[in-house]
């Protein structure tokens, strides 16, 4: 596995690198100052399996890098790794495409299921993402809990009202299929039922 860590703080780079590749199976890690140099890397990799992006770097900020990584390598995942813990920035990063968002205060071991999450073709949503925009919007899920992109997808239908029946046939999967995924987005939202699930995406801004 080839992970590629951008960040201007060598402190960081230097961190990250010696926990992916003593806990990621011997992963061979490049390392980038800015947004430039990491474009010029992935160019020259055409193995690079993930990128860790910092969004706040010196010339080229992340989310235009994020939007470039899309243009040049658009099967390349991006994860972005941020000391902002805002939920608005966060989202930002989703729509210019990142597959994860983890904040620099989480665990190693946040970071290290949010690349084998990314690396199987999900997506990595933090519990911040789910934090209201406004204070009488419901609070974030304890536990640092995250929705994967198929829990997120499950969320959508379920913000359209549809069954679990319906559902399955649109995602092309059994129905206890989408019982297990309902059951893991009540879990990641703090909520009792579906009602709950679906109000406080609404009040996040998920859906």
């Amino acid at each position: 596995m080839k992970i590629m860590i951008v960040d201007d703080h060598a402190l960081v780079r230097q961190g990250v690198s010696a926990l992916l590749e003593r806990e990621a199976g011997g992963a061979t890690v490049l390392q980038a100052r800015h947004s430039a140099e990491a474009l010029d890397l992935s160019a020259a990799n055409d193995d690079l399996d993930v990128v860790l992006l910092d969004l706040s770097m010196p010339g080229m900020d992340g989310i235009a890098a994020l939007r470039e990584f899309g243009r040049q390598r658009p099967t390349l995942p991006v994860i972005v790794l941020s000391a902002s813990e805002d939920p608005a920035l966060a989202r930002r990063a989703f729509a210019a495409g990142a597959l994860g968002y983890v904040p620099k205060s989480a665990t190693a071991e946040t970071l290290l299921a949010a690349v084998s999450l990314v690396l199987r073709g999900e997506t990595f949503v933090p519990s911040l993402v789910l934090r209201a925009p406004d204070a009488d919007a419901p609070a974030p899920p304890p536990g640092g809990s995250n929705l994967t992109h198929r829990q997120a997808e499950v969320l959508r239908h379920l913000g359209e009202g549809l069954s679990n029946k319906v559902i399955a046939y649109r995602m092309g999967v059994s129905e206890k299929t989408i019982k297990a995924h309902v059951t893991g987005v009540l879990r990641a939202m703090a909520a009792d039922d579906r009602v709950g699930a679906v109000r406080s995406a609404r009040a996040a801004g998920l859906i």
